[in-house]
């Protein structure tokens, strides 16, 4: 096989792309963050470090409190994941518990678990969906192609009184209120 010719995409490939496709249409790496902030909050409470012959226990009175926060921001990094309309309200509460994590456990899990949840919440509260693509139009080879927009069916053409009316043969407008940004009167009403 030579450089030249594309080899057939196998399951990697396929399943690579499939995943990359569905990291794009949600906050991903705001529910990577905010999932990664759990952990170290959950953990540093409950462990035991050793540093030679001697154990340093880290347990606090607020252990409970920790397994809590901790769990918490697991459940809303997978939340983000899987139910993107929650964004804003797991980001919210994702910065509320790093907030509440730098009392309750060990400075919020030393710090690291406190700047994940920090950066993760703002993330998810900063991401909106973004514009599908156009549907690019094909045409004919040797028809001139035309500047500008295409009109779409529906598209407000002028009547015989001059008024803009539907282009789809109703001949009425379904704007009822007159002040339609089509006639003119840019959706504002006259006070006289």
């Amino acid at each position: 096989m030579s450089a030249e010719t594309p080899a057939a995409p196998g399951q990697f490939d396929r399943r690579r792309l499939q995943f990359r496709s569905w990291r794009g249409t949600r906050p991903f790496w705001a529910g990577l963050y905010i999932l990664i902030a759990g952990f170290p909050i959950m953990y540093f409470p409950y462990a035991h470090l050793q540093l030679g012959h001697l154990t340093i226990a880290m347990a606090t009175t607020a252990g409970a409190g920790s397994l809590i926060i901790g769990v918490l921001l697991v459940v809303l990094g997978i939340s983000v994941w899987f139910q993107k309309h929650i964004r804003t309200f797991a980001g919210v509460a994702a910065i509320l518990l790093a907030l509440v994590s730098l009392p309750v456990s060990n400075f919020g899990g030393f710090i690291m678990g406190f700047l994940f949840a920090l950066i993760g919440g703002a993330m998810a509260v900063a991401w909106s969906p973004g514009v599908p693509p156009q549907p690019e139009v094909a045409w004919a080879p040797g028809t001139p192609q035309p500047e500008g927009d295409v009109p779409q069916a529906g598209d407000h053409t002028p009547g015989a009184d001059g008024r803009l009316r539907e282009a789809d043969g109703m001949g009425e407008a379904n704007d009822l209120s007159g002040t339609s940004p089509l006639d003119g009167a840019n959706g504002r009403h006259s006070a006289g």
